[in-house]
């Protein structure tokens, strides 16, 4: 992709905000959560500065990430209503200004991390920005209907990092954390492909929607929502989990596969009829689901010193 490549847009002098927009902030805060609650529930303690610096590292790759996707997506971004205001598409934000601003976040970020904690939690770092610009924008995106299921790992790497930061290295409860969120991002995404209709299939984007059908999708909705079930379930039973988080977990989990279940035995006409309404209200669960559940870990280990929580 090249400058040349975008459609002629309307230039406008950016401001402060639309280069903080190029960072995903809303993405950034969920990654930032997630890696904040793996670095406090392992079992070794961080000094609190030390912390502070790997958490604004994270939070500074995951921004370096969504603006080399922005920079490398402009061309699609201007082609869909959910996107077409986003700095570079609106003409607010050149594309080389983006590129830039996304090769050195990721320098900064990864080359600090290095120094503050472990060069394996600046690794997973590394390779998280990899994976998100270059494996999932650059070649899964545009290539296979399965683009939301692989690309799903560099959204899931976040607590395994600050697992990493603190003890130095993976461990199973780090492992189910990252599948956590690799099992849930299929269900969230083809939630929203469902009520975004023309959108991807305007841009050229192979989701499954576009590619295999609306039923299909609902189908792999249901089916993935099954498959996340006993992950979210099986950490409760881990070193990090305990009654807090079971039942959590089971609440969540019933409330989202009933969710599910609802998109799966809905035909498209009902769907049209009330403008996707089931759709966005599960899209809305899914966002719930997983803050809660990570929310349900870090309220296990706050209570732990006070033998309140865990088993």
């Amino acid at each position: 992709m090249t400058d040349a490549s975008l459609p002629e847009t309307k230039q406008h002098e950016a401001q402060m905000g639309d280069y903080f927009a190029l960072l995903k902030p809303r993405v950034m805060s969920l990654v930032v959560f997630t890696a904040l609650v793996g670095l406090l529930v392992a079992p070794v303690a961080v000094h609190p500065f030390i912390g502070f610096v790997a958490v604004l590292c994270i939070a500074v790759g995951a921004g370096a990430s969504g603006a080399l996707n922005m920079w490398w997506d402009a061309d699609i971004d201007v082609l869909m209503k959910r996107t077409a205001n986003r700095p570079i598409p609106a003409g607010r934000v050149q594309p080389g200004e983006a590129l830039a601003i996304g090769l050195a976040l990721s320098g900064f970020a990864v080359i600090l991390l290095a120094l503050a904690a472990n060069f394996l939690a600046a690794g997973l770092l590394a390779f998280t920005i990899f994976f998100y610009a270059v494996v999932y924008s650059m070649w899964l995106k545009r290539s296979t209907p399965h683009n939301i299921v692989i690309g799903g790992a560099a959204g899931a790497f976040p607590p395994m990092i600050g697992w990493a930061v603190a003890t130095g290295g993976v461990s199973l409860e780090s492992l189910l954390m990252f599948a956590l969120i690799f099992m849930w991002t299929p269900p969230h995404f083809w939630a929203l492909a469902l009520f975004v209709k023309s959108d991807y299939g305007d841009a050229g984007v192979p989701m499954l929607t576009e590619t295999h059908g609306r039923r299909v999708t609902r189908n792999h909705v249901l089916g993935y929502t099954i498959a996340l079930v006993p992950v979210a379930l099986g950490i409760a039973f881990t070193s990090i989990g305990g009654p807090i988080y079971l039942a959590t977990a089971l609440v969540l989990n019933a409330w989202f596969l009933k969710g599910a279940y609802d998109i799966w035995r809905r035909v498209e006409a009902d769907a049209e009829a009330d403008n996707y309404a089931l759709e966005k209200h599960v899209f809305k669960i899914s966002l719930y689901y997983l803050f809660l559940h990570f929310g349900a870990l870090l309220a296990e280990a706050a209570l732990r010193p006070w033998g309140l929580g865990g088993w």
